[in-house]
């Protein structure tokens, strides 16, 4: 795949790179900064990638970010836990009952069920499912064998569909 320009390339992904940061964060504002960092990155080696590897390589590169960036936050919330009192009072970042009486419409639950799922098995249906990409561009960014791929998307369907039958009071058929 060609593109003229590499403005051409960052309209065709900012925004999956964006939702695959907010999924993996559940925070908008930090997804934005590490899309913005992942787009940096990707100007600095865009001339180096191969067209059909460039959405892998990002999507590998905005896991990379996020996973920084989670560490960043722990660390930080382990300083702030020892020097400081009554972090405790701290909201949840767990919808409240309320927010999940309103949560009537399917998306709503369909992400739910998602953040219940273990996250190697997330990771792989958010990208399948949510980002539609092939399972080898899966196996690419997350750098794993296409049949771990495979295998956690399998097993990955089954614990959703089991936390959405639960969540919704339904039994597959």
């Amino acid at each position: 795949m060609r593109f003229s320009t590499f403005k051409d390339q960052v309209d065709l992904y900012e925004d999956r790179i964006y939702r695959f940061a907010c999924s993996l964060l559940k925070n908008e504002v930090i997804a934005q900064d590490v899309t913005q960092d992942v787009l940096i990155t990707f100007w600095e080696h865009h001339e180096d990638l191969d067209g059909e590897r460039v959405l892998p390589w990002l999507l590998r590169v905005t896991r990379n970010a996020c996973i920084d960036q989670h560490r960043r936050r722990q660390t930080r919330h382990k300083t702030l836990t020892v020097d400081t009192e009554g972090l405790s009072d701290a909201p949840s970042e767990r919808p409240g009952p309320d927010a999940l009486a309103e949560g009537s419409d399917f998306e709503e639950h369909l992400h739910a069920a998602l953040d219940r799922v273990d996250p190697p098995y997330r990771q792989v249906v958010e990208l399948r499912e949510l980002q539609e990409l092939k399972y080898k561009e899966i196996a690419e960014a997350l750098d794993m064998p296409l049949n771990t791929v495979k295998v956690y998307i399998h097993r990955g369907r089954k614990k959703l569909r089991r936390q959405l039958s639960d969540r919704l009071d339904y039994a597959p058929a």
